[in-house]
Formats: C-alpha cells, sequence, structure tokens
C-alpha cells in the first residue's frame, strides 16, 4: 500500500469485514496501527508500503424470540 491510499485500503478492509461477519472493535487498548515497511526518505513514494492493522470481532447478532402466552 502506498502512503496515499490509505483512505481506500481502510474502506476496502471494512468492506471485507462486513462481508465476513465482522466489525472493528477500536478500545483505548485496541486502536489502529501502521508498521512502515519502507523509508519514506529512501523510497519513491509508489513503491512505499505499509501493513495497516485493525482489531476485529466476530459481529455477535442476538435473535430475540417473544412468546406470547394467553
Amino acid at each position: 500500500m502506498a502512503f496515499d491510499n490509505e483512505p481506500e485500503t481502510v474502506a476496502m478492509m471494512d468492506r471485507y469485514l462486513e462481508e465476513s461477519g465482522y466489525v472493528n472493535d477500536f478500545t483505548g487498548k485496541r486502536r489502529h496501527h501502521e508498521i512502515y515497511l519502507s523509508d519514506p526518505r529512501k523510497t519513491a513514494p509508489e513503491k512505499c508500503k505499509t501493513v495497516i492493522r485493525h482489531p476485529i470481532r466476530k459481529l455477535q447478532i442476538y435473535i430475540f424470540i417473544l412468546i406470547f402466552i394467553k
């Protein structure tokens, strides 16, 4: 991922999570992380690579069944 493509990449990650039954799980201790694999001082912008990490969790769907008794 080039540094300039981060918003599009995060949007793609979010779509994949939604399609796969997961959601982002950001908290005070669980945050977005970026790991830079390229040194921008030594690498052309189009060749810079970054790993984006988001904490996730499985989406829980609760189904409530109401039983009416007369």
